[in-house]
């Protein structure tokens, strides 16, 4: 609540003890008062929103609600009411509200400046932009001008004409008006003219807008000519020496020739032709050499046009000279920088494969390294000459040198990596926690020979990897790329506990919550790790849900101070968040997740689907537009193009993740139709079924099944294709192993089992021999497959093989399957019970009125009784199976592994010791959840009784 302004109203004095209460956090007090208040006072409206406020920050929303819509219905336009519904309307988080309040307010009081102003911003908190244009033309002219918010093209050009435009925000805001109209050359006079002088606040703005509009109009002259003129100035602008290129290739393409006696162009001088471009390049070079500080522009210019021109075919004819001696004296420039690396990664196709090992041997002899004494590796003395060193071997592993190697040749490579890594760290004495060691790189190296070793099928390897990546990390505690490999390998080997820790240290911000919070939440829930899986759920939820409030501010104050351009950059950025691949896979996770660990434990299954406001026929997934905003590049790889991730990895990932979206949003949805086909106690006849609308629930349940089916399909025949992600690349999706295990049969049978019993309910008891039946053998066969499934959960989780620990984290996705499928089961078991027992009280009626002791019992609920005690038995079989699991894992004495390598140094070992130690805790903690939650299962078996 804004502190108040001078007090003239006696209104405001007697609402002030009100808001003090509220701004002090002292609610019930503030509702006090202003019961208070409203005796005196009945028609004090602010008063009444004021306690609503109170009592929504109490928890009590429903009542809050109702007493703000009695006083929203009396359409207030004084000051205060207005301005308190604003903020409850806010904490309520329903922004559609207040645009009512104040399209009310407006009609009232059609002059009101302030009023037009608030519907307007309300309009854009909630995006509604057809109805911004019209609250604006409904203000008066006054307010156009002081908003600066004349959203058409007529509105603008009469304030040029009357030459009125001042500010460069207006200029910004033609221009994008005529871009928006595709009026590309009125767009670009209007740059070009008086009115583009006034472009000043960003730096090369008029020339950036100019250049986008050349492009646009296909002016290929004046991009080149532009394009070169800037490059006189600053010859290490990259950007524009793509233009350049880009607009040379297009003149010569279309044969163009410079006329005769007028100028080139608009921007001055074009060059048309190969060797101008050539002479043009050279001459950057020799002005690069007089500059004071090294330019790498020029140099990288003259590689990329060598590879456009191998391109085109004909670089024999223009003698720029060898690729492999220019990115030689390239290194010996500005080998010393980190950035050389990532500058020559991208020319290395220029480079025969015959010559890759010449090309190493020749950078590392420029390189000044020392040997203490023979036999012994050089070592750098400086950290230039590190820095030199570590682009060779990130060069070497990019070509494929060290691929080709043999076992023995990568361990000795691995060796010798971690000795440079070692010495380097004495580089770093100085540095602070937060700064990186010089020297990381070797490590990351050396892990991902290691890594190669690993996929090979060198089981030690994957221990070694963490064991070097705990010791980079302790040498360097802020190394994102430490932290990142880490997280994706204790998951590959099936260990969370580790994991949350380590991704809270990398501190992600804001948009991150989007690109990489896939490493956490793919895997939490799926390892039985349900606490942190449901805090890590709740992470990417809340930045998605504050980004939706923020975004709109953020266009608020575009639209506030003139920023126009970015306007519709923010409604991108909130459209592009809102159909998020992550964002909907976490909304589903989650609400599963909360159904797996609340629905009959805490509360009934129908409380918690209410809670969640879920609905069978609602399906807010954005399947069209859904984006895959994941960053899948954020672990560094050094890996030859073949090896890398490439795009054919990203479609395919993306449509794996669909896939497996849509399986489980399907799985929801059918979950969440269970409770809506509730019993009615008399054996309903058609006429009544369509009346109360069940007959349509059964239907929904029956289409989203079919549904269900088809996905299943096409994920079946997606995984045919035997897709195999770099190790590096996007995480595979869990479908493989709900297939695999055969969770998903078991699950789909379990939806059929509802139709049917639905058929049952509705026929009655008599005539449904055959419905029994088909009720009793599905009965039996869904025991038959849970037992299935939990065969495929036994086995040892961690074992030692060889000296060597082997970990399988499908052992563990089984058992999390097992436990969400008998959870589905029982679901289906309850409502089964809640129509059986109906049944069985009417039966006993009659039994009772004809005096007879045997009325024979429908076989359906021996059938019944059969099932919920074998559900029983085998739910604690798996309970038993569990505790034999957290014996074995107490038990095993990890220390006593005398690991087989004996090239671990002692503080390696120390390391190792650590890590292994991480992965038995993280699976013991596994095991104890699963164990905890199927406890819970089972004593809501125990009431299954009809």
């Amino acid at each position: 609540m804004a502190a108040r302004g001078h007090v003239q109203d006696p209104n405001d004095r007697r609402l002030r003890p009100i808001y003090d209460y509220l701004d002090n956090g002292n609610n019930k007090m503030a509702i006090q008062q202003a019961d208070k208040l409203l005796k005196k006072h009945k028609d004090l409206h602010c008063a009444k929103v004021l306690k609503a406020i109170g009592l929504q920050r109490t928890g009590k929303q429903d009542e809050a609600y109702a007493l703000a819509q009695e006083v929203a219905a009396l359409e207030p336009t004084d000051d205060n009411s207005l301005q308190a519904l604003t903020i409850l309307y806010r904490e309520m988080h329903r922004p559609e509200l207040v645009t009512k309040l104040y399209e009310a307010a407006v009609k009232k009081v059609p002059n009101s400046e302030e009023y037009h102003s608030h519907l307007f911003m309300a309009y854009a908190r909630v995006g509604e932009y057809k109805k911004m244009q019209q609250s604006i033309s409904a203000q008066d002219e006054n307010l156009s001008k002081t908003m600066f918010l004349p959203l058409a093209e007529r509105m603008v050009e009469k304030m040029v004409k009357e030459d009125k435009i001042e500010a460069e925000a207006e200029v910004e805001l033609y221009y994008m008006i005529l871009e928006r109209l595709e009026k590309y050359k009125e767009a670009l006079d209007v740059v070009r003219g008086k009115l583009g002088e006034k472009l000043t606040s960003e730096l090369q703005s008029r020339e950036n807008k100019c250049m986008a509009m050349y492009k646009k109009l296909h002016r290929w002259p004046e991009c080149n000519a532009l394009a070169r003129r800037l490059l006189l100035k600053n010859s290490d602008d990259w950007q524009f020496y793509i233009t350049y290129f880009d607009s040379v290739f297009q003149l010569i393409d279309e044969s163009w020739t410079p006329p005769a006696e007028e100028e080139h162009s608009l921007e001055g001088e074009v060059h048309c032709s190969i060797e101008q471009a050539v002479s043009f390049i050279e001459e950057r070079i020799s002005e690069e050499s007089k500059s004071s500080r090294p330019l790498r522009g020029p140099y990288l210019a003259k590689l990329e046009l060598i590879r456009r021109l191998r391109r085109r075919g004909c670089n024999d004819e223009y003698k720029l000279g060898d690729p492999e001696e220019l990115m030689f004296q390239y290194f010996k420039k500005f080998g010393d920088k980190p950035c050389c690396f990532t500058d020559l990664k991208v020319f290395v196709d220029l480079l025969p494969p015959s010559q890759y090992t010449k090309f190493i041997r020749q950078l590392l002899d420029v390189i000044p390294l020392a040997a203490a004494a023979e036999n012994e590796v050089a070592l750098p003395g400086d950290i230039k000459a590190l820095q030199q060193h570590l682009c060779v071997v990130q060069l070497s592993r990019l070509l494929g040198i060290y691929h080709a190697m043999e076992k023995k040749q990568k361990l000795a490579v691995v060796r010798e990596l971690m000795l440079r890594y070692r010495h380097g760290l004495e580089f770093g004495k100085s540095c602070l926690k937060t700064e990186l060691q010089f020297s990381d790189y070797y490590c990351l190296l050396a892990v991902h020979l290691l890594l190669d070793l690993w996929l090979e099928g060198e089981e030690a390897a994957v221990w070694q990897c963490l064991t070097l990546l705990e010791e980079g990390l302790s040498h360097s505690p802020s190394n994102a790329q430490f932290k990142l490999l880490l997280i994706r390998i204790y998951c590959r080997l099936g260990a969370f506990e580790p994991v949350s820790e380590l991704y809270s240290s990398l501190d992600a911000k804001h948009i991150q919550h989007d690109t990489i919070g896939y490493l956490l939440t793919r895997y939490a829930g799926s390892l039985g790790h349900y606490a942190a899986a449901s805090q890590s759920c709740n992470f990417a939820l809340r930045f998605f849900h504050s980004n939706q409030k923020d975004t709109s501010e953020y266009i608020i104050q575009a639209y506030k101070y003139g920023a126009f351009e970015k306007i519709p950059e923010f409604i991108a950025f909130r459209n592009r968040l809102n159909s998020s691949l992550h964002f909907a896979q976490v909304r589903t996770e989650r609400m599963l997740l909360d159904l797996l660990l609340e629905a009959n434990i805490s509360t009934s299954l129908e409380e918690s689907i209410k809670s969640m406001s879920l609905s069978p026929e609602e399906d807010d997934i954005p399947w069209k537009d859904l984006r895959d905003n994941r960053d899948l590049t954020v672990l560094f790889s050094w890996d030859p193009k073949d090896r890398d991730i490439s795009e054919e990895h990203r479609k395919l990932s993306l449509e794996e993740e669909t896939l497996w979206l849509r399986i489980r949003s399907l799985t929801l949805r059918l979950v969440s139709g269970l409770p809506t086909l509730g019993h009615t106690i008399q054996p309903k006849n058609s006429e009544k079924t369509a009346e109360n609308g069940v007959s349509s629930k059964i239907d929904t349940i029956r289409a989203l099944l079919q549904q269900l089916e088809a996905a299943v399909d096409s994920g079946k025949k997606f995984l045919e294709q035997k897709i195999q992600y770099p190790v590096l690349g996007p995480p595979p999706t869990r479908m493989a192993g709900f297939f695999s295990n055969g969770s998903c049969q078991c699950q789909t049978s379990l939806f059929y089992l509802v139709s049917d019993i639905y058929e049952l309910d509705t026929n009655g008891l008599e005539d449904s021999a055959e419905i029994q039946e088909r009720i009793g053998n599905s009965f039996k066969s869904l025991v038959e497959r849970l037992t299935d499934l939990f065969n495929k959960c036994k086995g040892d989780l961690i074992e030692v093989r060889d000296g060597t620990l082997k970990t399988h984290p499908n052992l563990l996705e089984n058992l999390v399957f097992f436990v969400e499928t008998i959870s589905i089961a029982l679901w289906v078991s309850s409502y089964c019970d809640s129509v059986l027992r109906p049944f069985k009280s009417n039966l006993q009626k009659k039994k009772k009125k004809k005096k007879e002791s045997s009325v024979a019992m429908p076989p359906v609920f021996t059938h019944f009784l059969d099932y919920v005690t074998e559900l029983q038995t085998l739910t604690s079989n798996v309970i038993d199976h569990i505790k034999g699991l957290e014996i074995i894992l107490t038990a095993l004495k990890l220390e006593e592994l005398s690991l087989k390598d004996t090239l671990l140094l002692q503080e390696e070992k120390k390391f190792t010791k650590t890590v292994q130690g991480k992965v038995q805790s993280s699976y013991h903690h596994s095991v104890q959840e699963i164990g905890e939650l199927l406890k819970k299962r089972l004593d809501t078996i125990k009431k299954l009784k009809i």
